[in-house]
C-alpha cells in the first residue's frame, strides 16, 4: 500500500518484533513533533534495563511485569488496552530502568528532548479513572473512554509530555468536536479486532485508520476520529510541551462547538425508534 500522507504512518501494520522497536525519533532533525514513540516487546522472563537518555514514559500495553525505577519496585499487569486503566513509570534523563516481564509484555515508549531533572513517579490503575467524556452529547455519537495519565495538574513542572488514552466506542466519534492546539502531538493506534478500522481526521485530510498505525498531529490541524461500527478504537496521545506554552486544553472549532451544550438540537427522522 502506499502512504500517501508523510504524516500517517503505516509501516507496521504487520505487528512489531521482539525488542524495542522505534516508530519516531525525538532526536531526529526531521521529525517535526520532536516526540519519540517506540514500542518494546519482551518474551516471559526476559529482562530490560536502560538508562533513559531523556524524559521519558513507559506505558504497559499488556502482559505482566515488574518495573523497578527511582528505588522503587512496582507490580503492572494489564489483560486489556479497552476494559483495563494504564500502569506507566514516568522518568526523567538518567532515570536507571529494569523492567522483569512474568509474562510476555508490551510497552508503548514516549520520549521528548527534555532534560530538566524530576523525581520519578509510578501511575497505577487506581490512579487514572475513564472520564465517560461526551456522554449525553449529540445523541450519545461522541461517547468515549478518556484516560489522562499525567499531564500538568499531576506532572513536575520540569516534565514536557503528556500522555493518556482514548477508548473509542464502535461506530462513534472521539475528538470531537474537532479541536486543535499548538503543541504537537502523537497518536498511535489499537482495535478490538485485528481487522477494525476507523477514520481520522488531519485538518482537511481524512485517513484510514489500521491496526498499528500511528498518526502526527501538527500546528492547529483540527483532529477528530471515529471507529467503524462493530470495532473498538484505542488511540493512546502523546503531547509535547512547547517552550513558555503548555498544553492545557484544546481549542474548539467554532463552527461545530454548539454540539457541545447541554441542550442542543439534533435532527432525529420522525418515528423512528432504537435509532
Amino acid at each position: 500500500m502506499t502512504q500517501t500522507n508523510p504524516l500517517h504512518l503505516t509501516g507496521n501494520r504487520k505487528g512489531f518484533g521482539p525488542g524495542l522497536t522505534a516508530v519516531t525519533r525525538y532526536d531526529d532533525a526531521n521529525e517535526p513533533t520532536g516526540l519519540g514513540l517506540a514500542v518494546l516487546n519482551l518474551k516471559a522472563g526476559e529482562n530490560y534495563r536502560e538508562t533513559t537518555p531523556v524524559e521519558t514514559a513507559f506505558l504497559l500495553m499488556a502482559g505482566e511485569a515488574t518495573v523497578t525505577a527511582g528505588n522503587q519496585q512496582v507490580p503492572f499487569a494489564r489483560k486489556s488496552l479497552f476494559d483495563d486503566s494504564p500502569s506507566c513509570v514516568h522518568l526523567p534523563a538518567g532515570a536507571e530502568l529494569r523492567i522483569e516481564a512474568k509474562t510476555a509484555s508490551e510497552f508503548t515508549v514516549y520520549r521528548s528532548a527534555n532534560k530538566k531533572p524530576f523525581a520519578p513517579r509510578f501511575f497505577l490503575p487506581e490512579d487514572t479513572k475513564d472520564e465517560h467524556r461526551g456522554q449525553g452529547q449529540v445523541g450519545g455519537a461522541c461517547l468515549r473512554l478518556v484516560r489522562t495519565i499525567f499531564d500538568r495538574t499531576n506532572a513536575d513542572p520540569n516534565a514536557e509530555l503528556v500522555l493518556g488514552e482514548v477508548v473509542t466506542l464502535p461506530g462513534r466519534w472521539s475528538s470531537y468536536p474537532p479541536h486543535h492546539h499548538p503543541q504537537p502531538e502523537i497518536y498511535h493506534y489499537r482495535f478490538t479486532h485485528p481487522q477494525g478500522y476507523g477514520h481520522a481526521e488531519l485538518g482537511e485530510d481524512v485517513l484510514k485508520i489500521k491496526q498499528y498505525d500511528t498518526v502526527k498531529i501538527l500546528t492547529g490541524n483540527d483532529h477528530a476520529q471515529t471507529a467503524a461500527p462493530g470495532y473498538g478504537m484505542y488511540y493512546a496521545w502523546v503531547i509535547r510541551h512547547l517552550p513558555d506554552n503548555p498544553y492545557t486544553v484544546p481549542e474548539f472549532t467554532e463552527e461545530h462547538r454548539w454540539t457541545m451544550e447541554k441542550n442542543a438540537t439534533v435532527w432525529h427522522p420522525k418515528g423512528l425508534k432504537n435509532a
